[in-house]
Parts: structure tokens; sequence; C-alpha cells
């Protein structure tokens, strides 16, 4: 309890958000939550490897009343207007360190990052 939180979010809109950028190297040691449906998930613009789906609604009201408030999570959407909810989401129920993906899937595949389906 108490650890550091990794990332120095910027606040755009109320919403603490890190860059594609700053994220890619924490793929797969970080919790990423996608919280898109399953047909967008697996569909055009894929997700990020080790990407939990948890789509928005009782999903993602369960997910959080069971998780450790103290985890440091991203949340990815599409564009990031849903990650963006998720987190604010999070962030009221406590968790702290929760942030916004930048631009969602969109960005993130335009950067050429890596992706699977």
């Amino acid at each position: 309890m108490g650890s550091k939180q990794i990332f120095s979010p910027i606040i755009v809109d109320d919403v603490p958000e890190i860059t594609p950028e700053m994220f890619k190297s924490y793929v797969g040691i970080m919790t990423l939550i996608d919280v898109r449906r399953p047909d967008e998930f697996d569909g055009e613009l894929s997700h990020i490897p080790s990407a939990k789906l948890v789509t928005l609604g009782p999903d993602l009201d369960a997910f959080l009343n069971g998780h450790d408030k103290d985890d440091e999570i991203v949340f990815v959407c599409r564009s990031g207007a849903r990650s963006g909810r998720a987190t604010l989401q999070s962030r009221s129920m406590g968790f702290l360190k929760s942030v916004n993906l930048q631009g969602g899937m969109l960005l993130w595949n335009e950067r050429k990052y890596p992706v699977e389906r």
C-alpha cells in the first residue's frame, strides 16, 4: 500500500491521461482494462496484448468492486471517451492511480504499436 505511482499523467477535461508512448513499455506488466464491446475487442482495431476485456456497466462495476484500489490501472477504448468515463468512475471509487490511455485504440494503431486478435 502507498506504493509510488509509475505514471505522471496529464489532466485533460478532469481525466488523468497517459500517451501511448508512455504506456508501450508497460504492456504485459500493468493492469490494462479495455472497456469496449466484445465485437470491438476482436474487431478491426484489435486489442493491446494482455488487455482484459471488462465492458462498461455491470462488468466494470463488478471488476472495480473486487479489485485492489492501490493497483495502477490503465483504461482503453476506441478513442478514449469511454475509457475516460471508466477512469473517472474508478477514481470516484478510490482508485487514485487509474489513468486513461489517450487516443484509445485509434491512436495506438496509428502509432503501429502491437495488437492481437
